[in-house]
């Protein structure tokens, strides 16, 4: 699965990355390979992960979806991506975690609030980043996703109401109120192009109001020595995409308030940082 576009970053892409939080590529997949997914999230063991009601209604994230089809394990190993993924990582990383983001075609629903990855995900250092592969043109009106440029500098924003954890940061001044407006930036990749964000740059998204559905497939990805300290285990948590698992832990973002949900685990289930699908294909790789 490649068309070629294995190339890494230039030190001016690199230099970007860090200044504004974020990069666009287009002409990632080839056409073949973007038909080859579709086809692939049409199936039962993805579409059973929500209802259909669900993917009428509202913006659906479908987890794990490494896991539950070879198409996907073999995009977030693509090495058109992992090239890129090398220069602001490093050799060793893994998979935090996948999922298949759907816009419902619905007009005027499936917004998605402003937030930080990793206020979601809290790990021990913030070599952390997500890519979003597009199975359909982000534009405008089908709700792309929007960032503000320049906030993974900001450091964790608050991101609770009453001591728990809710998935929106309610600092709104970052994007209501921008010093400069230019700094809110729609991400507009084409079909088969991606993004990358890093895991505290602040993003959202508007309502679809194409009336077609917008998918895209998300990959969150970490340096090998981040160590979660909270929220969800997946089962393709801590699947190794490059180099190897080192036992080593580096520690770097001082004090950090844990996402608590309640229930009987509070914090999520992340303990062992290896999810069992992700141990399996990581022993068959040794």
């Amino acid at each position: 699965m490649t068309n070629g576009v294995e190339q890494g970053l230039t030190e001016k892409e690199v230099n970007r990355y860090w200044e504004d939080g974020f990069l666009v590529f287009d002409d990632i997949l080839t056409a073949e390979e973007v038909e080859e997914l579709r086809a692939a999230c049409e199936q039962p063991q993805i579409t059973g992960l929500r209802s259909q009601k669900d993917y009428e209604t509202k913006t659906v994230h479908s987890l794990g979806i490494t896991a539950l089809h070879p198409a996907f394990l073999k995009l977030a190993k693509h090495p058109a991506i992992v090239a890129k993924l090398k220069p602001l990582l490093g050799e060793d990383i893994e998979l935090q975690h996948s999922k298949l983001a759907t816009k419902p075609p619905t007009k005027g629903v499936g917004i998605f609030a402003w937030h930080q990855d990793y206020a979601f995900y809290p790990h021990t250092n913030t070599d952390m980043l997500s890519v979003m592969v597009m199975l359909d043109d982000a534009t405008p009106e089908n709700g792309c996703m929007q960032m503000v440029k320049g906030s993974h500098k900001l450091g964790t924003l608050n991101h609770q109401v009453g001591g728990r954890f809710v998935a929106e940061c309610q600092e709104s001044r970052y994007w209501e109120q921008p010093a400069n407006p230019d700094d809110i930036v729609y991400i507009t990749p084409k079909t088969g192009g991606i993004s990358i964000h890093h895991t505290l740059t602040l993003h959202g998204s508007d309502a679809n109001a194409s009336g077609k559905p917008r998918r895209g497939i998300v990959f969150s990805y970490r340096a090998g020595d981040a160590h979660q300290l909270a929220d969800t285990l997946f089962d393709d948590t801590g699947l190794i995409i490059s180099g190897s698992r080192k036992g080593v832990v580096r520690c770097n973002v001082g004090t950090v308030t844990l996402p608590y949900r309640g229930g009987g685990m509070p914090y999520g289930s992340a303990w062992n940082q290896v999810g069992s699908f992700a141990a399996e294909r990581n022993a068959a790789q040794e």
